[in-house]
């Protein structure tokens, strides 16, 4: 297991920020690793550095930083202007441009049917994908099963508000939880 890895098995709640209230609050949180949900060019550098000060890892979710689109000039842009632990994206090709510069990558896939199931058990053999984000985060029974399937670290993230719901996920198979939700990063 890797520092990631580790890191998450100690501390399974990441803080997904959304918005500048919810970076103000994540700062003095418990959450060791954040994902940054929003920005664009000219903020999502401070907010990374924001995040780092206070001893945060730190993933940038690509696809949703306005002014980037999806090429590799992005990570690229990333990487310099930023300076972040990781990305995340629902694009394999970025992922994979990433990875190949030395960064930590989450693959965030979206489980709406039996053929979102057969491709994430794909990902099993995808040496960009580090981690993959399965959403949403409220079906433990899915959660298992692919878990057991793709053969990468499972993290549940959207809708998870309550507590029996991180408990579900985790004792599911995930190995974290994001959450935007400030009360789910206190738990």
């Amino acid at each position: 297991m890797g520092f990631l890895e580790n890191t998450l098995g100690d501390s399974p709640i990441v803080a997904a920020v959304k918005d500048e209230p919810g970076l103000e609050r994540c700062l003095n949180s418990p959450c060791r690793v954040v994902f940054v949900l929003f920005g664009d060019l000219n903020s999502v550098p401070r907010i990374v550095a924001e995040l780092k000060t206070a001893g945060k890892t730190v993933f940038v979710h690509a696809d949703l930083i306005e002014g980037l689109s999806a090429r590799e000039a992005a990570v690229d842009y990333l990487i310099h202007a930023a300076r972040p632990d990781g990305i995340i994206s629902t694009r394999l090709p970025l992922l994979r441009f990433a990875k190949a510069k030395g960064l930590r990558t989450i693959l965030r896939f979206f489980l709406i049917d039996s053929i979102a199931m057969e491709n994430i058990a794909k990902m099993k053999n995808e040496r960009c994908v580090d981690l993959i984000e399965v959403l949403p985060g409220l079906m433990p029974k899915v959660i298992h099963r692919v878990a057991a399937t793709c053969g990468k670290p499972i993290i549940a993230g959207g809708l998870v508000t309550e507590k029996t719901d991180v408990v579900n996920a985790l004792e599911a198979g995930a190995l974290a939880v994001s959450s935007t939700n400030p009360g789910v990063w206190q738990m």
